[in-house]
């Protein structure tokens, strides 16, 4: 079979793999002049590494993005190591996750006990001056559970604000999970998102994270060249204009390029990777009850802002920081990259991101960059009080529309299956690794899902 691919990012290179083992033709069509999709990278002059324009790292448990690593011959390049994750709170920030090696940096050999994470978790609540010690007790068992549970569907009933209300009891959701749930979906959708997104960000996320040597990018430069060794073909700065099935039932992905401007190719099945929006667009033809599907399927952007300075930001090595909306924070988080990555990577740079999920119609999305740092940068004092935009040496801002899918009740019936009414056009967005958040494992995951339904349709 000769199979399009429209999109060249982690599911769609993870489905070209699957489908070239199998004997087929596979010829990708990427938007941008690279792959990586939302996980791509730049790189400045002087930096020996790339950086991801949104912020990414791997978990200890991904184990899909292992496999993967191990079949293109990448798996020693894949790194981990234990950054410090903080929560802010009264001004102040405190470390509520991590691994338990910690509490006492002599014994590494703890990690190893099982759910040592979630002992951790528990004694380190123990100096958390937010909770009480029934709040602390609560808080560790909640954790616990969702770690062991695996009955997602039955939390899918019941809203994240409900469950977590009652549960964590009312000072320990007020003052740990409302702010991150309001943090990441805003005042008017937090309260409607399913419980099981926050059971998949508990059960899957470990304090082990890991990057690629080089960064993201030279990850799916290797996956990239992976591909087009095994025979399949890649056209970068390719914008896909439509797909539409002819009467003798073959595909016709019409697409546009700069050497070879508009073009029509012909293609047995088709696999389109984009937003919900875009396939819609894309393939106006779908049955309208299928076209609805995705058009209810709501989402939220995402808004970074990357400034390299001279000097390290967090004295303390503080990773990522987590911040209330409530405290006036412009942004929903800030990371310092470059105390989980060494600045030695990037000529001496310290890098950090802020970033937030917005709709699409927030005033993030309409400002110019220069307005956007003016406001994100003010509140760099906070996390350090002799903080001089002196220190700031260049910025760099992305955005993204379709970066964050929202869960609401009963969520696994309102997404679209992967094999559409018409016979050999797919879809796998970032919607469909749903209980899981998203993420590059379970797009590696879901392109392996997508692959083995085109070999068996």
């Amino acid at each position: 079979m000769n199979i399009a691919i429209i999109g060249a990012g982690a599911t769609g290179l993870t489905a070209a793999v699957d489908l070239l083992k199998a004997g087929h033709h596979v010829a990708i069509f990427e938007l941008n002049n690279k792959p990586g999709g939302l996980a791509a990278g730049f790189k400045a002059p002087d930096w020996d590494w790339s950086l991801e324009k949104f912020y990414h790292h791997w978990f200890a448990s991904d184990a899909d993005v292992l496999k993967l690593g191990d079949e293109i011959g990448a798996r020693d390049r894949m790194v981990y190591n234990r950054p410090i994750t903080v929560v802010f709170y009264e001004g102040k920030f405190y470390q509520l996750d991590g691994a338990l090696s910690t509490l006492a940096p002599s014994a590494p050999w703890l990690d190893k006990i099982p759910l040592s994470g979630t002992l951790a978790r528990g004694l380190l609540a123990l100096k958390f001056p937010g909770l009480s010690l029934l709040d602390t007790i609560r808080y560790g068992l909640l954790g616990a559970y969702l770690i062991m549970t695996s009955n997602w569907q039955s939390l899918e009933k019941v809203t994240a604000h409900e469950w977590l209300s009652k549960w964590a009891g009312p000072t320990g959701y007020k003052v740990l999970w409302e702010p991150l749930l309001i943090g990441k979906f805003g005042e008017d959708l937090y309260r409607q998102v399913n419980m099981a997104w926050m059971w998949a960000r508990i059960k899957a996320r470990t304090p082990m994270l890991g990057t690629f040597v080089g960064g993201f990018q030279a990850f799916f430069d290797e996956l990239a060249a992976y591909v087009q060794k095994a025979g399949g073909q890649i056209r970068y700065s390719t914008r896909v204009t439509g797909v539409e099935r002819s009467d003798e039932g073959q595909w016709q992905v019409t697409h546009i390029s700069p050497d070879a401007g508009q073009t029509t190719s012909n293609y047995d099945k088709v696999l389109v990777t984009t937003s919900p929006r875009l396939m819609a667009k894309l393939a106006p033809q779908l049955p309208p009850d299928y076209l609805s599907k995705l058009s209810d399927l709501k989402s939220l952007g995402a808004v970074v802002m990357i400034a390299a300075l001279d000097r390290q930001l967090s004295t303390r090595g503080f990773y990522w920081h987590n911040l209330p909306k409530t405290a006036g924070f412009p942004f929903l988080a800030m990371c310092e990259h470059t105390n989980f990555v060494s600045s030695d990577h990037f000529g001496g740079q310290h890098l950090i991101y802020c970033g937030d999920y917005v709709p699409v119609t927030h005033p993030y999305f309409n400002m110019s960059d220069d307005e956007l740092c003016a406001t994100y940068l003010p509140s760099l004092k906070r996390f350090n009080p002799d903080f001089d935009p002196s220190w700031i040496k260049q910025t760099w801002v992305f955005r993204e529309s379709y970066a964050q899918p929202v869960p609401f009740v009963n969520h696994s019936r309102n997404i679209p299956s992967l094999s559409t009414p018409l016979p050999g056009l797919y879809f796998a967005s970032m919607s469909h690794v749903y209980p899981w958040d998203r993420g590059t494992n379970f797009a590696v995951r879901l392109g392996r899902d997508v692959a083995a339904q085109i070999l068996k349709g």
